[in-house]
């Protein structure tokens, strides 16, 4: 996608400059992330985009929740896990039986479901401790991208909350939560806010894409959802409709909504844009489900 701004005329245009069909891979171990040929079509998209015209920055957004593994040096430990492998069938109720629905959701403000990072995590340290031992790097997949794009290793805010791994109080990786799974906790990446300058693409990256050179990469709201919300208008009364995978009804708060209610309706909180915060709902076309937002003093 190529975004163009005209100040004088307040406006933002996209044009869409290359689309490909999703990488995965079916191995014996289950549904996985064909990762490095996802990142071959990004470059072809960013060659693409280059040659419409001068860049002025670079971003990569994707969906949330599914993660890559590095080593020390760098390189992945096996293709990233499809968010719908059915390793985590399961987990997701053995991880309320132990930690308690009410107490996650109190430390996280997220909402529950089955795919979500922590889940898949606790599916890795029981099918294969020794990869999560190993691992030095735990990056979200568009952080995975940014990193073969910029060489910076980080995991964006927004995209962060969706793992279900975050701290919402601190903004911080729930370090307890996770020793409370038995779940190593060496591989937590730096987070790092929208809107970080990353730097430039690497050499390799300029090697195949010329035009990239010296192009600022910044990390957008790295989460697909994030990004398309930051187009909303904020404030009270504002109400957003998401479609893609999934629908997501919702609105931008100043702060996160952690109550029994929230809870009960199964809203999750999802980092936004400057300091905002995403309380939604994935709900389902024409299920017949009506759902009453509570934007003000919402019940405690």
């Amino acid at each position: 996608m190529r975004a163009e701004v005209d100040p004088s005329a307040g406006t933002l245009a996209l044009a869409e400059v290359h689309r490909f069909a999703t990488p995965t891979v079916s191995q014996p171990d289950g549904l996985h992330w064909d990762a490095p040929r996802l990142f071959d079509e990004v470059l072809k998209g960013f060659g693409k985009a280059a040659a419409t015209g001068r860049l002025d920055s670079l971003g990569i957004d994707t969906w949330g929740v599914d993660y890559a593994l590095l080593d020390a040096s760098g390189d992945l430990l096996g293709l990233p896990y499809h968010y719908r492998d059915v390793r985590t069938d399961g987990v997701m109720d053995t991880v309320i039986a132990r930690i308690g629905r009410e107490a996650l959701y109190d430390r996280t403000g997220i909402q529950f479901l089955p795919f979500n990072t922590l889940f898949q995590v606790v599916a890795e340290q029981r099918d294969a401790p020794d990869r999560l031992r190993r691992a030095a790097m735990l990056l979200t997949m568009p952080d995975l991208l940014n990193h073969w794009l910029s060489g910076v290793r980080g995991v964006e805010f927004t995209n962060a909350t969706t793992t279900q791994m975050l701290d919402w109080r601190t903004r911080t990786w729930d370090v307890d939560l996770l020793q409370a799974l038995d779940i190593p906790t060496q591989m937590l990446a730096p987070i790092i806010a929208p809107g970080t300058r990353l730097g430039t693409p690497l050499p390799a990256c300029v090697a195949r894409v010329p035009r990239l050179e010296g192009v600022p990469v910044i990390a957008p709201a790295c989460h697909d959802t994030g990004s398309a919300v930051a187009s909303v208008p904020s404030g009270g009364g504002v109400a957003f409709l998401s479609s893609g995978t999934w629908s997501l009804l919702g609105t931008e708060t100043s702060a996160p909504v952690v109550t029994k209610a929230a809870l009960a309706h199964n809203f999750t909180n999802e980092g936004g844009v400057a300091g905002t915060t995403r309380l939604l709902r994935n709900i389902t076309s024409g299920a017949g489900h009506w759902l009453r937002l509570r934007l003000a003093q919402p019940e405690r």
